[in-house]
């Protein structure tokens, strides 16, 4: 089973606006405020986010391979910006990439371990890499941060889905590669 980031517009463009915007309480509107994640000028900053618009753009449309070079584009210049680590980490999950997408995702982690949406990425990305048990770790950490996470509760029932499956095949003969038993003598030897 792969699990991939949802194509969802509205989703993707909550997630990146609530890591870059804050509410300022000394204005009565709810004004938006950029925050800065690296020492970086304003003209990198600006197209920081130029990029990471750009590919926001390009994923949304489905078109994961150029959004990806933008994403990468900005983390050439930024290379400490979470989002965009977890970002690339959904793209390479969409495009099969499964070991790049899991190296993402961990960066993203060790950039912002207290973002509950990079943990359910990295739980994603080793679902995928067929490591459920590290999966139900990363997932519980997403928990830990936000216990109402439903993304993150049904990604560990789907984990933990595949270890019960994984334990029966191995109770009762079967492997997950074979559509029978495989007969052993049991007098040979190993």
């Amino acid at each position: 089973m792969k699990m991939t980031w949802k194509n969802q517009k509205k989703k993707l463009n909550k997630r990146c606006a609530s890591l870059f915007e804050d509410e300022n309480p000394t204005h009565n509107s709810k004004e938006k405020v950029a925050v800065s994640h690296s020492d970086g000028d304003d003209d990198t900053m600006k197209l920081v986010e130029s990029f990471q618009e750009q590919g926001n753009k390009l994923a949304e449309e489905g078109k994961y391979r150029e959004a990806l070079g933008k994403w990468e584009s900005a983390l050439l210049l930024m290379p400490d910006r979470a989002i965009l680590h977890e970002q690339k980490a959904q793209i390479l999950l969409e495009l099969g990439e499964t070991w790049k997408a899991l190296k993402a995702a961990t960066r993203a982690t060790e950039l912002e371990p207290s973002w509950d949406e990079a943990w359910v990425t990295l739980g994603r990305a080793q679902l995928n890499y067929g490591e459920p048990d590290s999966a139900i770790e990363s997932l519980d950490r997403a928990l830990a941060i936000k216990p109402d996470s439903t993304e993150a509760r049904n990604d560990r029932q789907a984990a933990l889905h595949h270890i019960q499956r994984r334990k029966q095949l191995q109770t009762s003969g079967l492997s997950m590669n074979q559509n029978r038993f495989a007969v052993v003598d049991k007098t040979e030897s190993a």
